[in-house]
């Protein structure tokens, strides 16, 4: 069975399917709204006091930035906005307290689930998770304990919270198997920390399996071997071998240069979304900040965060890497990704829409704001600004102008920062990859972001379930846009790096070095493999397999041609 894998490494073991106990809601009219706002607030209180548990745990078993998703779910129980939310409704509409939870979290369940941004798509199982706790709290139902595990097992779900794998016996789960989610859900990105080997996106797999069945999950390959065969868990016991030598190789990987075997020095950086994700980058050994994305300080606020908390979220980031590149990007909100104090409009087509760069430069008093944050922060460290959603030259233009008059401000002003600060765009429009030549004279470096550029290259919703075969980074297409890129930015001596999924693919990684892609940036818990990778990779013994490899009619036959002649 094919899947998604979200954690590498190999699992063989018996299946414990694991499901929620259902939740029934029914819609009661009320008399008693005091009342019902009474259970509200205790549910809450309860709530709060649960996730501070989860908290306390999680930092000792697990460590910080896990914890952290705890301490988003508190900030969720006290967001006047999703509270007042519940109490408006209970109020106007004279309901039951359990039916406003229901509805009021449904409706921010939806926002979340249609934004673009994988990353933050992946918050709406947080919402989820702490609606359920709320109900399970009012209706009285207790959660089913998966500490109390006694024997190892593969856990089969529909989803996990992230409560679930907070709570869960570590020592006893060996692999998490779901039908929903992907790479940057919360479940897989603790299954990555912990180590433990999980693929997502198995259709009915809760209904196809049940308790005791025998399983082999492949996380590194994304698929399932159901009621294997002794051969067949024969051969997946020696793979399990030689992936965990494999990963002691890896781990020795820390302090090393990212070099190639032919001498070619590469940057190997991650990808942020808050300061304290920048703990994960140091503990990886990350050489520096490729992507850190904004939004989080717009969208976890219920006001417009201010210069100066915009400031010390940078300079936070800036001061703990030490001099290593810390790229921000600007604000890259939009119809997809609504915040409510801004007051976007609602659109047809969010991903073509009023957004980013577009909306940064027409509101220029929300994108002067941080530019001021952000230049103020490179006195304090080696920051780069990088615009998003570029789709022509007026704009960077433009943007430019803007970022002058912010540097002019703070001159007057007698404020320090950075006077040659690297400004840079991200490719991620078909349009300005094929423009490159034009576009590499306007900045100081590129970033390819592939998440976009392969949506729009392929025509391809990435969150759309029915399409998602049709996006693929193996493209031809999106390969000869990724070169044209690379090749037009070093024509035009600026540097170029790639901050979307496909830079920690492992097939594709020496596809890139042969290509010549300067750095490359991913998820923390990337970095280390994405090193051994380099380091025993040959940019001379790439770069001749290119035009044959470009030459390929489809997807499929690119990733063919890597598993036989460059990963085999």
């Amino acid at each position: 069975m094919k899947a998604i894998g979200t954690s590498s490494g190999i699992a063989i073991g018996k299946v414990l399917v694991y499901k929620e106990p259902e939740l029934i809601i029914e819609l009661k009219q009320i008399d008693d709204i005091d009342f019902e706002i009474k259970r509200l607030d205790k549910a809450i209180k309860k709530g709060i006091e649960e996730v501070q548990d989860l908290y306390d745990e999680t930092l000792e078993n697990v460590g910080e930035e896990e914890a952290q998703i705890f301490n988003a779910h508190k900030m969720m129980l006290e967001d006047p906005e999703f509270i007042d939310g519940i109490k408006s409704k209970i109020k106007e509409k004279k309901v039951n307290v359990e039916w406003a939870v229901k509805e009021v979290s449904n409706q921010f369940i939806e926002l979340f689930e249609n934004i673009e941004d994988e990353y933050l798509r992946a918050r709406a199982l947080d919402l989820k998770d702490v609606s359920k706790r709320l109900l399970r709290e009012l209706l009285g139902i207790k959660s089913t304990d998966l500490r109390t595990l006694k024997e190892k097992c593969i856990l089969v779900a529909e989803d996990l919270t992230p409560s679930d794998t907070a709570q869960m016996n570590k020592d006893m789960v060996i692999g998490f198997v779901t039908e929903l989610g992907g790479k940057t859900s919360h479940t897989s990105i603790m299954a990555r920390t912990l180590e433990i080997p999980a693929v997502a996106g198995v259709k009915d797999i809760t209904q196809i399996t049940s308790n005791e069945d025998m399983m082999i999950i492949d996380g590194s390959e994304g698929l399932i071997l159901l009621n294997p065969s002794e051969h067949e868990i024969k051969v997946y016991e020696n793979k399990k071998s030689e992936y965990e030598r494999f990963n002691k190789k890896i781990q020795q990987m820390k302090g090393e240069k990212s070099i190639s075997k032919d001498g070619v020095k590469i940057e190997i950086v991650a990808n942020i979304g808050t300061p304290k994700d920048v703990d994960s980058v140091i503990q990886k050994d990350g050489e520096g900040v490729g992507l850190y994305r904004t939004e989080f300080l717009y969208m976890d606020s219920d006001n417009m965060p201010t210069e100066d908390e915009q400031f010390e979220a940078y300079k936070i980031v800036a001061e703990r890497l030490k001099g290593k590149p810390v790229i921000i990007r600007t604000l890259d909100v939009g119809g997809d990704k609504d915040i409510p104090y801004l007051n976007l409009p609602e659109e047809m087509n969010p991903f073509l829409g009023y957004r980013a760069i577009r909306l940064c430069l027409d509101r220029t008093d929300i994108f002067k704001i941080q530019l001021r944050a952000l230049l103020r922060a490179s006195a304090f460290g080696n920051i780069k600004i990088m615009f998003p959603m570029i789709s022509n030259i007026k704009e960077i233009r433009d943007a430019k102008r803007i970022l002058e008059e912010a540097k002019n401000e703070l001159r007057n002003e007698n404020i320090s920062f950075n006077e040659d600060i690297e400004i840079g765009i991200m490719v991620e429009i078909p349009a300005v990859a094929i423009h490159s030549d034009i576009f590499a004279k306007e900045v100081d470096f590129f970033s390819i972001g592939t998440n976009d550029l392969i949506q729009y290259t392929v025509a391809v919703d990435r969150g759309n379930q029915d399409i998602s075969y049709l996006y693929s980074q193996y493209h031809p297409a999106v390969l000869k846009l990724i070169k044209m890129t690379i090749e037009n930015g070093h024509k035009q001596g600026i540097w170029v790096g790639m901050c979307g999924e496909a830079a920690g693919d492992e097939k594709l990684i020496p596809l890139l070095l042969g290509m010549g892609l300067d750095e490359f940036s991913m998820s923390p818990s990337s970095v280390l493999k994405a090193r051994w990778i380099i380091k025993n990779t040959s940019k001379k013994e790439i770069e001749p397999m290119l035009d044959k490899i470009l030459s390929l009619p489809t997807a499929e036959d690119v990733e063919k041609f890597i598993d036989e002649n460059i990963i085999g």
